[in-house]
């Protein structure tokens, strides 16, 4: 008899472990870019999921698949509308084809610099673009940051509007970047990441434009001459979750998620920030030429039409407001 009840405690703690496992709550995390140190999208998944142990210790399982694995952008998107996906850090653009509002994002040389970028993002314009994505069946939780936008190409280096003329670049699948580089007299290429460094490899296209860490990260020295740093767009990175998971967790789980999600951001920025310059010097000792933009303005007035194009689409009242906060 004493045998037995001194087994009762072994089965009472046997039972509260069987509970508490069950009570984990497992999270699938997917982006399209690799899973490299220095990747925007793969550190805004890390340091969310750091966030989460720090904010409530053992209560989330956190699966990472990177490159592609669940598939592009646009089917990610799908997956946290349907609920098959329950988080993705997705490129803004891509997202603006699913909520137009998103589009004023990647208005041409919007934002001056990535400091005048986080306040605009992280208040009311930010807060209102996030909401807009309840109806399409996605919790916005912050903006990351990819960083500043930049032309590489095979063709020639980009000082003045007119190098831009005639090269082939991939765009991404967007009306705003279509338009941006046809109002410059470049070949929009429109075309999915997945397919980009072939194309580029085997001359499908002349180039490209993303973020130097993207840059790096994607090993795009290897195949690309030419590094202008135009700084044409900021590239604002979505932390999404599909409404259907968020609606799952408990009260105190969803405001765990918002509060990571929230310090994800701020120290995902931090290191992009910190890495963007090292970054440029690695891809010039990797062979690129790279070279600087002497006069945006000259872009900047070729571009006008764009804005013009897109205001209504955004939403005028909220395409003013953000106007009015970066001039």
């Amino acid at each position: 008899m004493r045998h037995y009840k001194a087994l009762i405690p072994f089965a009472l703690a046997a039972s509260l472990l069987a509970t508490s496992a069950l009570a984990q709550t497992t999270l699938r995390v997917g982006w399209t870019t690799s899973d490299g140190e220095g990747d925007p999208y793969a550190i805004a998944a890390r340091e969310f999921a750091g966030a989460l142990e720090e904010l409530s210790p053992g209560a989330f399982e956190v699966e990472f698949f990177p490159n592609r694995q669940l598939g592009d952008e646009k089917e990610m998107l799908e997956g946290l509308a349907f609920g098959t996906l329950d988080v993705a850090v997705i490129t803004n653009a891509v997202i603006a084809n699913v909520e137009p509002t998103f589009q004023l994002n990647d208005m041409p040389f919007l934002y001056a610099s990535e400091a005048q970028a986080h306040e605009v993002l992280d208040g009311e314009v930010g807060e209102t673009l996030l909401r807009a994505l309840e109806d399409d069946g996605i919790v916005g939780l912050a903006f990351a940051e990819g960083g500043f936008r930049h032309m590489l190409n095979n063709a020639k280096p980009v000082t003045a509007p007119a190098d831009v003329e005639g090269v082939k670049y991939r765009v991404m699948q967007n009306p705003v970047f279509i338009e941006m580089f046809q109002s410059l007299g470049g070949n929009a290429v429109p075309m999915a990441w997945g397919e980009v460094y072939t194309a580029v490899q085997q001359g499908t296209i002349d180039g490209l434009e993303i973020p130097v860490a993207v840059i790096k990260s994607n090993n795009y020295a290897d195949v690309v001459e030419y590094l202008s740093l135009t700084r044409h767009t900021y590239s604002a990175l979505g932390l999404l979750m599909s409404q259907r998971t968020y609606q799952g967790l408990s009260e105190e789980e969803q405001a765990t998620v918002r509060e990571a999600a929230r310090i994800a951001a701020d120290r995902q920025r931090a290191k992009v920030g910190e890495d963007a310059a090292s970054i440029v010097e690695a891809l010039r000792a990797e062979g690129m030429t790279v070279n600087e933009v002497a006069d945006p303005a000259a872009f900047r007035e070729l571009v006008r039409p764009v804005y013009d194009r897109f205001r209504d689409e955004v939403g005028a009242e909220l395409f003013d407001k953000a106007l009015a906060a970066v001039e």
